[in-house]
């Protein structure tokens, strides 16, 4: 006879509060038992019908979710959709950090972990407090639709700002800290779920040419594999437990029915055994925009057996409301059904849901994490650490901490709503600084003119901008574009600065001539400033994206170096075009002229950009000169701070392929992290490039380690480029011998 323990019987005598609860204990309940054995149990003791409801409940108020309570298995509601990229959203307060490309551009890692550890912990909070007072709605749950893993392959795209930039190895490895970060470390229990999305080849357009519900990607496979998989793999390897699928087509087939993205590379190649989840609506569109297929139960049972396992669908009736009839027609099995199931109910088992609180440590997380000091100071050093120096001429930054009197200008300057970006958490006043007040204590007086009465600014009012520059010994110029201008479902059809924004920064130089200007972009996608760049009465640029909340503080600290983290050393996770003429239209994904890796032409500023108040020496760069196929390089070099502050430093590692006969990148980054230096000091790093990174495409066999000649590069930038940071690039050559198959991934 089974016996169970005490803790046990009382977590199910305490869910017998639920209406028609039968209190008995049931193995799924039993802690002591495998994960897949209670799985297996609970799924299957639910009907058909139930089941059905289970899939087809993914979220989207007010009709789509949360998935329903089975009272008479003492399980309660849940909600699939919350979104945790940079802060919980629409969830009440909640800590906002800067936005995911801001993110990116911080080249750290660790503070990627940090953010969204602390994202976690306040979803986590919330969501304890949510089911005490039964609210099951959307964003009251613990499973994320983040990080957001797709490329920035081109400017226009409205939702670059929720990427990670335009390299796929750098995504992957910012990705997997996001992963890590949301799910804690706890042997046994998630923090929270993370769900990578969207799948697979993904990037644009949303709305300009045309509309995402429709568009059908093109795309070869050797650009597939290159490019638009890599990302997605490092996911899985991290541990993501869901991925979402996309609402555009891959070469014809809608990714959330096509089964060659979704089980043969997904599961078969990658061993996924997670779930995979629409987006909003996506399945139902493979109906109605699409055209792909035509009815509800053919599309359930399609996207079934291609390997999507719940219906984000926000509707009253979803596709996935039409299984049991899908099964009773011989479309899909029951057997599959139940399949698709289990890896929902996996994750809320590790979510803790089916145990006692008192075994969760996460469930005794409370409310007093959700904007605590120590997530401020964290949105506060992460925006610092996502501001780029594009331009520092003169050395004019770090400024002096004092003036009589200078002008904040611009939409920019006090806009506090189109600071954060879209995605944030809700937006708290008494938390945030805008640049007008971060700047006000930079200045006995502070001038403050937007100029305009919106980022479109089509209204503009020039006579404000006169009277605000007029005997200003410093004038900050804040432009850029917000999610008013570019956003999901808002691509931009050009890269100019919006409207009469151009005239504003003009009219600033004509009104305040021999009046240094420091121009701050806001945006996410590049802007055209090709011809402002050289302008010798703009002598500093700095780019900021979305940085939230600590935008205004962080903007202060910064521009005068003060303290911890404040001397800049972020670089640009993208290309910076000159004008968006310089590379295909959105709707070709041919990788061709697209990203550092593919582009030949002159960028206003390279992917990997970035300048600081010291300066950097790399030096003792030590490596074997020849390795087997198959085998990794360990690679040592140092690098000193030989400024004047103490600063922090991008270590950046490229390669090169020499001898190789394949269409592959011109260069790719292998390696990367965030050093603290300090002034004199001098830094030791290690990295390993893996036979991964060798490795170049074939058809025939899929990646293999070839022999002959690669070249490595390793400095604070990239290797060649006309647009130079002060410090050097250290490079060297490497042999491999022989030749390792590593297959198709």
């Amino acid at each position: 006879m089974k016996m169970y323990n005490l803790e046990n019987i009382l977590l199910v005598m305490f869910a017998a509060r639920l209406p028609g609860f039968v209190c008995d204990l049931f193995p799924f309940q039993n802690t002591s038992l495998p994960w897949e054995v209670r799985v297996d149990d609970l799924v299957g003791r639910l009907t058909l019908d139930e089941i059905m409801l289970q899939m087809s409940r993914g979220g989207g108020d007010p009709h789509g979710g949360p998935a329903p309570a089975i009272n008479r298995l003492g399980i309660g509601p849940y909600s699939w959709a919350t979104e945790c990229l940079r802060g919980q959203v629409s969830a009440g307060e909640a800590t906002s950090f800067p936005q995911a490309l801001g993110l990116a551009a911080s080249f750290s890692p660790s503070l990627m972990y940090d953010v969204a550890h602390a994202t976690a912990e306040e979803v986590r909070a919330k969501h304890v407090e949510f089911v005490k007072h039964g609210q099951y709605g959307d964003h009251t749950g613990l499973s994320c639709f983040s990080p957001f893993m797709n490329i920035m392959r081109h400017p226009l795209w409205g939702r670059n700002q929720e990427v990670y930039g335009e390299d796929p190895y750098m995504t992957g490895v910012i990705a997997t800290s996001h992963v890590q970060g949301l799910q804690g470390n706890h042997s046994r229990y998630l923090l929270t779920s993370s769900g990578c999305k969207v799948i697979a080849v993904h990037g644009g357009p949303d709305t300009i040419p045309v509309s995402r519900f429709t568009f059908d990607a093109k795309v070869t496979e050797r650009d597939l594999r290159l490019t638009y998989l890599p990302a997605h793999r490092a996911c899985v390897k991290a541990g993501t437990y869901s991925f979402m699928c996309s609402y555009n087509s891959i070469n014809g087939i809608p990714a959330c029915v096509n089964d060659r993205i979704l089980t043969d590379i997904l599961r078969n190649e990658w061993n996924f055994t997670g779930y995979v989840v629409s987006d909003l609506g996506a399945v139902e569109l493979i109906i109605t925009a699409h055209k792909y297929l035509k009815t509800s139960i053919d599309t359930a049972a399609a996207c079934l057996k291609a390997g999507t396992n719940l219906d984000f669908s926000g509707e009253q009736k979803s596709v996935y409301d039409y299984i049991v009839d899908a099964v009773k027609q011989g479309k899909v099995s029951e057997e599959l059904v139940r399949e698709r199931v289990k890896p929902l109910f996996y994750t809320r088992m590790r979510l803790g849901e089916f145990d006692p609180p008192s075994m969760n440590p996460y469930s005794q997380l409370n409310l007093s994490v959700v904007q605590s000091f120590e997530h401020r100071k964290l949105s506060l050093t992460a925006a610092m650490k996502s501001y780029v120096l594009l331009k520092n001429d003169y050395n004019i930054l770090p400024l002096p901490k004092y003036f009589s009197k200078i002008a904040v200008v611009g939409p920019m300057a006090d806009n506090l709503v189109q600071l954060f970006g879209d995605y944030s958490a809700d937006i708290d006043p008494q938390y945030s600084t805008t640049p007008y007040k971060g700047l006000k204590k930079l200045a006995e007086q502070v001038n403050l003119a937007p100029g305009c009465t919106d980022n479109r600014c089509e209204t503009y009012l020039p006579s404000t901008i006169a009277q605000a520059v007029q005997g200003a010994q410093l004038v900050v110029v804040c432009l850029g574009t917000g999610q008013e201008l570019e956003a999901e479902n808002n691509d931009r059809s050009t890269m100019n600065l919006p409207f009469n924004q151009t005239h504003l920064l003009e009219d600033a130089m004509k009104y305040g001539f021999g009046i240094p200007i420091i121009l701050v972009l806001f945006n996410s996608g590049p802007v055209n400033i090709t011809m402002y760049d050289p302008n010798p009465q703009i002598p500093a640029i700095l780019e900021c994206f979305f940085p939230a909340q600590a935008t205004g503080e962080a903007l202060y600290n910064v521009l005068t170096n003060t303290g911890i983290g404040a001397n800049p050393a972020a670089r640009l996770p993208f290309t910076w075009y000159r004008t968006a003429d310089q590379i295909p239209v959105m709707i070709d994904y041919s990788m061709k002229e697209r990203t550092y890796r593919y582009f030949t032409g002159n960028p206003l500023y390279p992917f990997g950009y970035g300048l600081s108040y010291t300066t950097f020496q790399y030096s003792n760069l030590t490596f074997i000169s020849q390795i087997k196929a198959g085998d990794p390089l360990t690679v040592q070099a140092q690098v000193t701070n030989t400024g004047q502050y103490d600063g922090e430093e991008v270590v950046q590692v490229y390669v090169k392929w020499l001898d190789t006969k394949e269409e592959m990148p011109q260069l790719q980054l292998v390696w990367f992290d965030r050093f603290s230096v300090s002034q004199e000091a001098s830094v030791n790093f290690q990295f390993v490039i893996s036979p991964e990174s060798m490795a170049v495409w074939t058809d025939a066999n899929g990646f293999v380690v070839e022999p002959g000649k690669m070249k490595l590069y390793v400095g604070g930038q990239q290797p060649d480029q006309q647009r130079k940071i002060p410090s050097n690039v250290l490079e060297g050559e490497f042999q491999i011998l022989g030749t390792r198959i590593l297959g198709r991934f």
